[in-house]
């Protein structure tokens, strides 16, 4: 399955494209939020229709509810995180990680800033304020941005009109092991015309033990606000303001810097209108900006020791500036035949500045510099028609056209060395296409739904494949050919009766697949050798899928399961792809009479020996093989009343000492014991967590 067999003939041909189940909400009249189960959920929701996950951040989930968009996406199938401590991780679907998996937050894209990756897109993501996550896998839309060759993530706030003047939300407070604590408040209130929303978290955890008893550098405080005013007028029409603001520290045990700042300002506005005609149903109309100010030090959450060569601490201040936007018309052209076109424009710049003599000259005295500029504009459609009551088309297609600046003068070597830039001033353009066709048939008289698709995604390479690293005959990859995609998905998904299962298995060509490899070996000053990461272009082959199912046994007793395995060959180098997750398997039994439940939760992961040492993404690379792991979790949940949810639970509950195969390096911490080549994970940990329901 090459680009030549998936041509752009093909993709014209399916190129009237469809408004995908489980969009955000318009405004909608107010429905009631259920009332939570006292069930702690150990396992994702099975998908509701073919290759989509939607999920509630509110409902309390076990492992410890997670701080992060990364720790949240890890319970479903599929997903892995590249652990570095005790927050900040980053997302894997499929083994595939960084820009191949599209996260927006409430339709807007949001980029961090560093360059190491410190602070990966879902550290700044706080689960909780949010009421539905969405996962898409595969390249199986074109309606929300480019690039999504592994599949997209919709962290979502739903705004449906009030019935009546009132307020509603939900709180929570939570304590757990180490000084974990976190506190949630969302709340909305007004009459059917206008509403005002406000959110606010904090999250805290001190440096977490392992299970051999070891402190871990791993510490950290999160906390998020965010507020909303709109204006709802009759129950298709909604106008919305928003704005929010978060910040934070984090430590890591993987890197001699922690983050010492998260500061991410944003403003966006939104209009919904449906119903506009027959043929027109729905248009929307978005604009937004985000402001991400990063600094990572080696002073402010760690001891310092000054040394000749170092006197004073270090800090780094990269920043980045996102603004875009987005159009999308619903058309009804017939009754089986619905139709989304649109366009979104996505423009970012990224500076930086850095201080070697932090106390003597912080980094704010400094002036920013402009290091890189993006621009993407993207015109889309995708098309969902039913041939009949149970077989459906549903494919779409975009074109994107990206333009690109290297606008650094010197290259950054190392902390104390730099090099003339040689793309310096240069530009680029190109016009990079996806999409997709995927054909859907019921069976069983509508309770199971099979379905086969096939997708092409194009993806040009992000700020840390082009501007972050080298290539292998420069010290710059601003020349990084863009990657393409194409994958074969098919799969079941079965919804009603005592057992409800779905099943999804891929196969997937990369052309181009943007390889990092570390301790490349380059000429330095004076005749030496450095070791340099570069970015280069290989082939490569991915295969894998997932497997998921709930079955109850009785009127209160439910078992559930889930694997996942993702299998990649480097075609070029004639080896493993690098950072591949192992096997992956999940067993949760609970016993739920209403107001009581209590459940357990079996993770085990299988030994990983395909790896490829150095080589990986723009996260981490591979260290070598690891061995398997097995972590048993407990929980229970209470619900005195309507509305007041108790639920606690133990996490690795043998004090199993493990670190996941997709961890990085762990370093030497001043005051901290190496353990281990990885960051091992937390040990045994205790949790307990009051939710509140009100309105």
């Amino acid at each position: 399955m090459t680009h030549p067999a998936f041509s752009r003939a093909a993709l014209l041909l399916c190129a009237l494209p469809r408004l995908a189940a489980g969009e955000a909400e318009g405004p909608t009249p107010e429905k009631a939020r259920p009332v939570p189960s006292a069930v702690v959920e150990v396992a994702a929701p099975l998908p509701q229709e073919p290759l989509v996950t939607v999920t509630d951040p509110k409902a309390p989930r076990q492992p410890v509810p997670a701080h992060d968009g990364a720790e949240y996406l890890k319970t479903i199938p599929g997903f892995a995180v590249i652990r570095k401590g005790g927050t900040d991780g980053d997302p894997v679907l499929r083994g595939m990680a960084g820009s191949r998996l599209n996260l927006l937050v409430n339709g807007e894209q949001v980029l961090g800033g560093c360059g190491a990756r410190m602070d990966p897109p879902t550290a700044y993501v706080f689960p909780e304020s949010f009421d539905r996550i969405t996962v898409i896998k595969g390249p199986q839309t074109v309606l929300y941005g480019p690039g999504n060759s592994a599949g997209t993530v919709l962290f979502e706030r739903t705004s449906a009109r009030l019935a009546r003047p009132g307020w509603r939300g939900t709180a929570s407070l939570l304590g757990g092991s180490w000084g974990r604590n976190d506190e949630v408040l969302d709340a909305t209130g007004g009459t059917p015309e206008v509403y005002v929303r406000g959110a606010g978290t904090r999250s805290h955890l001190g440096d977490y033990r392992d299970g051999n008893g070891n402190a871990v550098h791993s510490g950290y405080t999160r906390w998020s606000a965010f507020g909303a005013a709109g204006w709802t007028p009759d129950d298709d029409t909604r106008l919305e303001l928003s704005g929010s603001r978060s910040d934070g520290r984090a430590a890591y045990a993987d890197r001699s810097m922690d983050g010492a700042k998260f500061l991410r300002e944003n403003l966006g506005l939104t209009y919904d209108q449906r119903h506009l005609s027959p043929l027109l149903d729905r248009l929307e109309v978005q604009l937004y900006r985000n402001d991400v100010d990063h600094v990572m030090d080696n002073a402010t959450l760690r001891t310092f020791t000054p040394t000749p060569m170092a006197p004073e601490p270090a800090a780094m201040n990269p920043g980045r500036t996102t603004e875009g936007g987005r159009v999308a018309a619903t058309l009804r052209l017939a009754e089986a035949t619905q139709v989304v076109l649109g366009g979104d424009v996505q423009a970012n710049r990224h500076t930086f500045r850095m201080s070697l003599r932090q106390w003597s000259r912080p980094e704010e005295t400094l002036p920013r510099l402009d290091d890189a500029f993006f621009r993407s504009i993207g015109l889309f459609g995708e098309l969902t028609h039913a041939f009949t009551p149970a077989d459906r088309l549903v494919a779409g297609f975009r074109a994107d056209r990206w333009h690109a600046e290297d606008r650094r003068s010197q290259v950054q070597l190392t902390m104390m060395a730099s090099a003339p830039d040689p793309t310096a001033g240069q530009r680029r353009d190109t016009t990079l296409e996806s999409g997709f066709a995927r054909y859907e048939r019921d069976v069983a008289d509508g309770a199971m739904t099979l379905y086969a698709g096939l997708g092409h995604a194009e993806r040009f390479p992000d700020y840390w494949e082009a501007i972050s690293k080298e290539s292998l005959a420069s010290v710059s990859a601003f020349g990084t050919r863009p990657e393409r995609t194409t994958q074969l998905d098919l799969g079941l998904v079965k919804q009603t009766g005592a057992l409800r299962a779905s099943f999804s298995a891929f196969y997937g060509e990369v052309r181009d697949f943007i390889l990092i490899q570390s301790n490349v070996p380059k000429p330095a000053m004076g005749g030496a050798t450095r070791m340099a990461t570069v970015a280069r272009n290989v082939d490569a082959t991915t295969w894998g899928g997932e497997a998921a199912a709930t079955l109850a046994v009785t009127a209160r007793l439910k078992a559930e399961g889930s694997l996942a395995y993702v299998h990649g060959s480097n075609d070029t180098d004639h080896r493993p792809l690098a950072q591949m997750p192992p096997l992956e398997a999940r067993l949760g039994l609970t016993w739920d009479t209403g107001a009581w439940s209590v459940g357990g939760l079996l993770r085990a992961a299988a030994r990983q020996d395909r790896v490829a040492v150095n080589q990986g993404n723009i996260v981490g690379q591979d260290l070598g093989p690891t061995g398997g792991f097995a972590v048993v979790s407990l929980n229970g949940g209470w619900r005195p009343r309507r509305g007041l949810l108790v639920t606690a639970g133990v996490d690795n509950l043998f004090n199993r000492a493990y670190a996941e195969h997709l961890s990085r390096n762990a370093t030497t911490v001043p005051g901290f014991v190496l353990q281990s080549l990885r960051v091992n994970e937390p040990g045994r940990m205790a949790w307990l967590k009051l939710t509140l329901t009100f309105g």
